[in-house]
């Protein structure tokens, strides 16, 4: 036999070899579903950085996560190394809209001793507290899972980050498609709704309350969430394809298996802000949690009236989702995608300020989603107003997403967002939920950090005064970007530390919130000095 036929079948043996430990190994989803080639990914990786310099694109020029981005949330999963060097490849003055952290001449000291940048984060504000709904919490982490659901996402990545979520001490949002057995792996849940209440829903379509009543006190349901709209697709609805629909889901959801399911436009329930605060009334009523809603942000009217509604009312919401145009964990017409409600940012502010000019926004929890899923926009999004964020394409990120941006396919690569049994088999829920509490440990240190930085030592802290935004040669303040303007009629952040409404309080504010508080004064010293008022531009 000749000699070139020996190094044929050592080649042919060696891949087979290779094979066989790629398809057992449970470390890379990538490689488990796609032996052998799966390499090349990781490969080109390596030689990423000089590929791109000089063939393809820079670290920071990909979307809608650039590499130096998914770099730094792979690495933080990973517990590696998340430092850069060599300085920045951010072009700052090329860059619309950068962000600039003013630093602090006397940042705020750094953890006690015994005590560490990686201990939970809790809110400063206790939810369903202004309202004295019986379930009332202070939220233990300021950054939580955003609302993916069973369907969207296959069931060991629904699994991965509710796990992961119990490990690193945060809440899940369950997405719209129903509280699944995947979601009940040890994390707190929001339970979350859309127009077509899945899981909860009667024979007409419509909310039912007793089984809603049924799941909150069979399952750790911390809140519930009314979705109004998403970021990614407002006005649309959702819809399932129904390569996604299998017997499992579908019968989770009371739908036919293998066609595509599809939530209305519009809730059936209510038309109007005034009808819509029936169903929060009631929900909060039967079950005792803080009940909020989950919108993009476009007509300013519907915040005024909200606004109005709960000023002048006994009834209201206990949060508020600000879900940014930035979303991405939901696919949409590419004509709503890019045009069609607010980047977060202006969302936020919006929104916001509404309450505000009634002085009543201490009353709710504002929640950003949508864009704060990395550091400094999460630091953006406090000084907005916001008191916890949302991470969700960030938390797919860190068990394995590598953004082929193939979601609404139901062929992803990685086995995140697909219901192949082949390629869902890469996710092994045990490596990459510690993957997703890492990812989150990593998000709430960077967090505190920044805060520090800027003099404070806590997020909910950091103020108007401390972000700038750079556009070419000029940097403009945030307030007079957003159209926030000092000496209005009320302060445009909240109060400080809210404790709970009655009886003794297992969720006292935050310990390291605390040291900055005066004797008998509930607001943090560094946001009497800095406190802002806003009117409307």
């Amino acid at each position: 036999m000749s000699a070139w036929w020996w190094v044929l079948i050592g080649i042919g043996a060696f891949l087979v070899l290779v094979a066989i430990h790629d398809v057992v190994q449970r470390r890379h989803a990538i490689l488990r579903v796609f032996p052998n080639i799966g390499h090349l990914r990781y490969i080109l990786e390596a030689f990423g950085p000089e590929l791109r310099h000089y063939i393809v694109t820079s670290n920071d020029e990909e979307r809608p996560f650039s590499h130096s981005q998914r770099r730094w949330i792979y690495a933080g999963g990973e517990h590696q190394d998340n430092s850069f060097g060599f300085a920045t490849d951010a072009e700052f003055e090329r860059s619309p809209g950068y962000l600039i952290i003013s630093p602090s001449a006397f940042p705020a000291p750094p953890p006690e001793e015994g005590d560490s940048d990686d201990r939970p984060l809790p809110s400063a504000k206790v939810l369903g507290g202004p309202r004295d709904r019986p379930g009332a919490l202070r939220p233990a982490s300021v950054v939580n899972i955003s609302g993916m659901s069973f369907g969207a996402l296959s069931a060991r990545a629904v699994e991965s980050l509710n796990a992961g979520a119990a490990l690193a001490g945060c809440m899940q949002t369950t997405g719209e498609g129903g509280l699944t057995p995947y979601h009940l792996q040890g994390g707190e849940l929001v339970m979350q709704f859309g127009t077509g209440w899945y899981g909860a829903r009667d024979s007409r379509g419509c909310l039912d309350l007793p089984r809603l009543v049924e799941l909150v006190q069979a399952n750790p349901i911390r809140a519930v969430e009314i979705k109004m709209s998403q970021g990614a697709k407002p006005g649309v609805g959702g819809m399932l394809p129904g390569s996604k629909v299998t017997p499992e889901i579908a019968a989770i959801r009371g739908v036919e298996p293998g066609r595509p399911c599809v939530s209305p436009s519009v809730n059936p329930g209510f038309g109007n802000v005034d009808e819509l605060l029936d169903p929060v009334e009631r929900i909060a009523e039967a079950t005792g949690l803080p009940v909020g809603i989950k919108s993009a942000v476009g007509d300013p009217r519907f915040w005024s009236d909200l606004a109005r509604h709960m000023d002048g009312g006994s009834r209201g919401v206990d949060f508020i989702t600000i879900d940014g145009g930035e979303g991405g964990t939901g696919s949409g017409p590419l004509s709503f995608i890019d045009h069609v409600r607010l980047p977060y940012r202006q969302a936020q502010a919006r929104a916001l300020r509404a309450f505000a000019e009634r002085g009543i926004q201490h009353r709710v929890t504002w929640i950003g989603s949508g864009r704060p899923g990395l550091p400094e926009e999460s630091i953006m999004a406090f000084a907005l107003g916001a008191d916890m964020i949302n991470v969700g394409r960030e938390a797919m990120l860190s068990i394995g997403c590598m953004q082929a941006q193939r979601c609404h396919t139901g062929h992803c690569p990685s086995g995140v967002a697909t219901q192949s049994a082949w390629r869902r088999r890469g996710i092994d829920p045990t490596l990459t939920s510690a993957r997703a509490a890492a990812h989150i440990i990593t998000m709430r240190r960077e967090i505190t950090r920044l805060a520090r930085a800027t003099g404070v030592d806590h997020p909910s802290q950091v103020s108007l005064d401390h972000i700038e935004v750079l556009e070419g040669d000029i940097l403009t303040p945030v307030a007079q970007r957003f159209g926030i303007t000092p000496g209005g009629p009320c302060p445009w952040r909240s109060r400080g530390p809210q404790p709970l409404a009655s009886g003794p309080s297992a969720h006292p504010a935050p310990r390291h919130m605390a040291r900055s508080m005066s004797a008998g004064d509930a607001t943090p010293s560094s946001a009497r000095r800095r406190a802002s008022s806003i009117a409307a531009a």
